[in-house]
């Protein structure tokens, strides 16, 4: 996790004991809809709310949904809904509580979509997708995604909170000097004559993304290491929309919740996509998904007071509170509940987005690829942190480890490996 000193959030083990402590504190319900226009055919949607694992002696259930906007061709957007949710689920460490199984996701999140993407261009095919990947589990909504479809929330309390993070170019100014350190090229096409038009874009390739699975053919700094955000609802629930960018290039946040206030998910989402449609023309395929997550007993999608002013879709937007006694926690926690940050962090650097700090680091494997989950004989793993600053320091037991293979990968997307030396085989 982050280990920034001015970025303080409430443990998560705080939040999920008391909700387990309050025998009035249920699982919320869970209604959704989608509705798309197809242009190309490369939008794919996956929605499943009965998940279940293995608890102790009984089993619990959760909520996934994910949205996949691919380009060049369907096949990255297939293979990803195929196999991404059984990527992530296999780096979690079975017999895990509620609390740990839900602190693991934000890393097992970041060992799926990279497995996802390293599994996928060893079949050297050159299509790619966007991700948004959303795991409910209880109150706790975990996000990750890469590209630029988005997902948003609107709690019942008003406020409007951004889940998910825009990897294009042209406004993203922290992944254009990640590309360019690493080896890439950023600009724009050049027509000829010193004109250049249309949005940035990374060279070779052409791509206006910084982040996606597949695209093999673009060069390996185009990373697959996803955004992740984890927040705690209030038990008042509220409404999610996950959308493609067919629908964020034409409305705002506030419009598509606006647009579709006091109606169920389906038709919710077929009216963003309407609005969406008619603001721009269908020039892309344009898919939404509506999540609205109520309490129990409650039909209907709550109507929030009037809304809160977005200060920015990249700020910290969310209430945070100093660290304190946990009784003190508790009792702070009695009043009127709020939208809490449990976990933010965007880096593209694995060695920071797999490592783990105490209680995390005792629920993972030693001996094992922390990517793909292949078993190690000791001596065998790659530390995750050779060839960084701090490996003169490491001993041989710091993990946690790569496979030589999920090494090479790893070396590639730091730009330390020309790209394109595992796949000299490619002829398109």
């Amino acid at each position: 996790m982050s280990s920034r000193g001015e970025h303080q959030t409430m443990p998560l083990s705080v939040l999920l004991k008391r909700e387990l402590a309050s025998e009035k504190i249920e699982n919320p319900e869970i209604v959704h809809g989608q509705a798309s226009q197809s242009k190309k055919g490369e939008d794919f949607t996956l929605l499943k709310t009965e998940c279940q694992r293995a608890m102790g002696d009984g089993v619990t259930t959760f909520s996934v949904f994910g949205l996949f906007d691919g380009h060049n061709g369907s096949a990255a957007a297939i293979y990803t809904k195929e196999n991404l949710l059984n990527n992530v689920l296999n780096a979690i460490p079975t017999d895990l509580n509620r609390d740990e199984w839900v602190a693991a996701l934000p890393r097992a999140l970041v060992a799926g979509f990279v497995k996802t993407d390293k599994d996928f261009q060893e079949r050297a095919r050159t299509s790619g997708t966007t991700v948004t990947f959303v795991i409910i589990e209880g109150w706790v909504i975990t996000v990750a995604s890469v590209g630029d479809s988005r997902c948003i929330f609107e709690s019942a309390e008003g406020g409007i909170y951004y889940l998910s993070a825009d990897h294009r170019l042209e406004c993203n100014v922290e992944e254009r000097e990640r590309i360019t350190a690493c080896g890439g090229e950023v600009g724009r096409l050049n027509t000829g004559g010193g004109t250049e038009i249309g949005p940035l874009r990374c060279w070779p390739g052409g791509l206006c993304l910084s982040r996606s699975i597949g695209d093999v053919d673009v060069g390996e700094f185009i990373v697959p290491v996803p955004y992740v955000k984890q927040v705690k609802l209030s038990t008042a629930g509220g409404r999610m929309i996950i959308s493609s960018d067919g629908v964020w290039d034409a409305l705002s946040a506030e419009v598509a919740l606006d647009c579709c206030r006091g109606m169920p998910p389906d038709a919710a989402a077929a009216q963003i996509v309407k609005e969406a449609v008619q603001a721009k023309g269908l020039r892309d395929d344009t898919t939404c998904i509506v999540v609205d997550i109520l309490p129990q007993e409650k039909p209907a999608a709550p109507l929030p007071p009037p809304k809160k002013p977005v200060k920015g879709m990249f700020r910290a937007m969310f209430r945070k509170k100093p660290s304190e006694s946990s009784s003190h926690v508790d009792k702070e926690y009695m009043e009127p509940d709020v939208v809490e940050e449990l976990f933010e962090e965007g880096s593209a650097m694995l060695s920071e987005r797999l490592d783990t700090k105490y209680p995390l680091c005792n629920m993972f494997k030693l001996f094992m690829c922390a990517v793909c989950q292949l078993e190690m004989k000791p001596g065998e793993g790659i530390s995750i942190h050779a060839g960084s600053s701090n490996s003169v320091k490491l001993r041989p037991w710091d993990g946690p480890f790569l496979c030589s293979s999920c090494q090479e990968k790893k070396e590639a997307m730091e730009g330390k490996r020309p790209s394109g030396d595992r796949h000299s085989s490619e002829s398109d």
